[in-house]
C-alpha cells in the first residue's frame, strides 16, 4: 500500500462540533487515514475499515476529497493540486473513484462575476469604463470587510460553500472582463428562473440575473471569515463601482421590492446547491431581513435555511445588498443560528455602508 502525507487542506464539517477544520495535513499507511486539523494540531485517526464511498474529485486548479465516516460526509478541499497522483493512488487503492469536473460547468464564473451584486445582463458585452480605473479599484478595495472589523478570534479560509458566490479576494472582475460559457448553465439558468418567478419581474426587465443588468467597472471581493463562535459564521463582501449613480439608483430600484430580500437569498441559495450538483428546491424556508442602518444609503436582505451535502446539519444563508453612491455591496454569510448571528452582520452591514459614503475610505 502506499502511505502519504499531504498538507494545506480543510474540512467540512469537523470532526467534533467546533473543532479545527484548517490547516489539515492528512496522513495514510496501512491501518488507515490520519487527520491532524488545527493550530496547535489535534490528531483524528480512522481505520479504513470505517471509511466508505470514497471520492477524489479534481476541479481545475483545486482538488476535493469526500468521504463517508460514521454516517457522516465530509468533504477535504485543497486549492493547489501538488498531491494529486499520491492522494489518487490512495484512494484506488481503496476502492474510491476519481472524478474530474469543469468546476461546475462554469457555474464558479457565473456566479462570482455576475450573480454576486446584482448584474447578470449581458454577460458577454463587458464596455470599457476605464477612466480614473486605479482610484476606483482602491476605493472598491476599502469598502470591503477586513478581519480588523471583526471581533477577536476570526480567521480567513477560502474552503466554504460561500466560494460558490464569492470569488476569491486576489482576482478583480473589469468592464472588459468576459466571462460567457460556452453554453448555459443550467444552475444559473434554474436561479434566474426562480428569483425572477418569485419577484415578479421579466428576464428582459431583470437587473439583478436578466437582461436589464449593466455592467460595474470593477469588483472585488473581501477573503471569507470563519468563526467558530455563535454556533458559526461564514462571512464575505463584495464591491462594486459603477461608472454613475445612476446605475445603482435604477439596481436598487429593483432591490426595494418588498420581497426582494427573500427572493434574492433563495437564487442565491439555489447557486450553492448547484454547486455541489443539487437540484434546486420547489420550496425553501426564507424570510427577509433589513438591518438596521444608521448612515444615509439602501440595505435590504434575506434569511434563506438550506441543507449543504457536506455539512452535517441545515445551515441559513444570509445575504444583503447594501448601495449608495456609486458603490452596490453583497454581504454573504452562512450561519449556524442566525439569531445568534443577527447583531454580528447587522455591525457589518453597518460598517459597509458607512464605507460606501466615503469614496477615499482605507481598509486595513
Amino acid at each position: 500500500m502506499t502511505n502519504i502525507r499531504s498538507e494545506d487542506w480543510a474540512v467540512r464539517p469537523s470532526f467534533v462540533p467546533n473543532g479545527p477544520t484548517s490547516p489539515v495535513v492528512l496522513l495514510t499507511d496501512d491501518t488507515g487515514l490520519t487527520q491532524l486539523a488545527g493550530i496547535p494540531a489535534v490528531a483524528w485517526q480512522t481505520p479504513w475499515s470505517e471509511i466508505s464511498n470514497i471520492e477524489l474529485v479534481r476541479l481545475h486548479h483545486q482538488l476535493a476529497l469526500f468521504a463517508t465516516i460514521g454516517g457522516v460526509r465530509y468533504c477535504w478541499r485543497n486549492r493547489e493540486l501538488t498531491d494529486f497522483d499520491q492522494v489518487r493512488t490512495i484512494v484506488l487503492e481503496h476502492g474510491g473513484v476519481i472524478t474530474q469536473r469543469r468546476r461546475r460547468a462554469g457555474i464558479f464564473a457565473v456566479v462570482a462575476v455576475v450573480v454576486i451584486a446584482s448584474f447578470a445582463g449581458g454577460i458577454a458585452a463587458w464596455f470599457n469604463r476605464s477612466s480614473g480605473g486605479a482610484q476606483q479599484l482602491a476605493d472598491a478595495r476599502a469598502v470591503n470587510l477586513t478581519v480588523k472589523d471583526l471581533p477577536e478570534g476570526w480567521t480567513k479560509t477560502a474552503q466554504t460553500a460561500l466560494s460558490y458566490l464569492v470569488p476569491p479576494s486576489n482576482q478583480v472582475f473589469t468592464s472588459t472582463t468576459t466571462t460567457a460559457p460556452s453554453k448555459p448553465n443550467t444552475g444559473f439558468v434554474a436561479a434566474a428562473k426562480l428569483f425572477q418567478t418569485c419577484i415578479g419581474v421579466s428576464n428582459a426587465r431583470d437587473r439583478v440575473y436578466g437582461a436589464a443588468g449593466q455592467q460595474p467597472n470593477y469588483q472585488v471581493s473581501s477573503p471569507i471569515f470563519v468563526t467558530n463562535s455563535l454556533d458559526g459564521i461564514e462571512v464575505a463582501s463584495t464591491t462594486q463601482y459603477y461608472q454613475t449613480t445612476n446605475m445603482v439608483e435604477k439596481d436598487t430600484a429593483e432591490m426595494s421590492k418588498s420581497n426582494f430580500g427573500t427572493c434574492f437569498a433563495e437564487s442565491s441559495a439555489a447557486l450553492i446547491l448547484s454547486g455541489y450538483s443539487q437540484p434546486t428546491p420547489t420550496k425553501f424556508t426564507a424570510s427577509n431581513w433589513q438591518p438596521d442602518t444608521f448612515t444615509k444609503g439602501f440595505s435590504r436582505g434575506g434569511v434563506v435555511t438550506i441543507t449543504i451535502p457536506v455539512l452535517s446539519k441545515p445551515v441559513q444563508l444570509v445575504m444583503v445588498m447594501i448601495t449608495h453612491g456609486h458603490y452596490e455591496v453583497t454581504l454573504s454569510a452562512l450561519v449556524g443560528s442566525f439569531s445568534k448571528a443577527k447583531s454580528v452582520l447587522g455591525t457589518i452591514a453597518n460598517t459597509l455602508l458607512a464605507r460606501e459614503t466615503n469614496s477615499t475610505a482605507e481598509a486595513a
